[in-house]
């Protein structure tokens, strides 16, 4: 059998298990990084609270998700989650081991390390923020929502999104470790496609060009986006 028709999307070909795996891949990565950001934004705010306490808790969080590698906090979302699921079903009469879902063990595990890094991303997008603004704001009695809204939250996001696309291409390469759980991700696929043909570097470097595909995508899309908040504050600034 020729490359071409391994790689095609015939009745023997691997293409469309590939693309499968990439689009899975795109979705675990967006559920991830949606998950992060709700993470990323609970522990930014305890970073930046008044309270000792808070504080702590969200540095405990960030060193622990950035410090421990991310195949071990997947091994450990998974395994001890299975372990969690299967004591509470032999509490109601379930016989045997009782897994957890790949996907969703995924998308948290994925999210909470991503969590740690947008946190950061998020704090430092407060800090960057002009205190002289936020004063003025309050120097006028302007609600603390409204200013959220009007002058916090839009600045916080223009100057966070550089940092949330290093944080997508973070999550993406990390989604590949995914595939331990047996998810059929575009790594796991890779693995399937090569252990069936034996043409394993074929498919793993088929696999790396989607990646490189992806990536490159992120990019523009990102790139574009940056591009269009960095015109909109031009324009807003001009009209003030």
């Amino acid at each position: 059998m020729s490359v071409i028709e391994m790689l095609g999307f015939g009745a023997e070909g691997w293409g469309g298990v590939l693309l499968l795996g990439a689009l899975m891949t795109v979705v675990l990565t967006i559920a991830a990084l949606a998950l992060g950001a709700v993470f990323g934004g609970l522990i930014a705010a305890a970073k930046l609270s008044r309270f000792r306490v808070l504080r702590i808790i969200g540095d405990c969080y960030t060193t622990v998700f950035r410090g421990v590698p991310e195949l071990l906090v997947i091994y450990l979302f998974y395994f001890g989650g299975s372990a969690l699921v299967t004591s509470i079903g032999q509490l109601f009469g379930a016989d045997g081991f009782v897994g957890v879902p790949p996907f969703a063990i995924g998308a948290v595990a994925v999210g909470m390390i991503s969590g740690a890094y947008q946190a950061e991303v998020y704090r430092a997008a407060v800090l960057a923020v002009s205190r002289g603004e936020l004063e003025a704001a309050r120097a006028i009695g302007m609600p603390t929502l409204t200013m959220a809204r009007r002058i916090l939250i839009p600045q916080v996001f223009r100057f966070a999104l550089p940092g949330i696309g290093n944080v997508w291409q973070l999550s993406l390469k990390d989604s590949a470790l995914i595939s331990v759980t047996g998810l059929a991700e575009l790594l796991r696929a890779s693995q399937v496609a090569a252990g069936s043909t034996h043409q394993y570097f074929l498919f793993f470097v088929a696999g790396g060009a989607l990646y490189l595909a992806m990536t490159g995508v992120s990019n523009r899309i990102f790139g574009r986006a940056e591009a269009y908040v960095g015109r909109s504050f031009k324009r807003n600034f001009a009209r003030n």
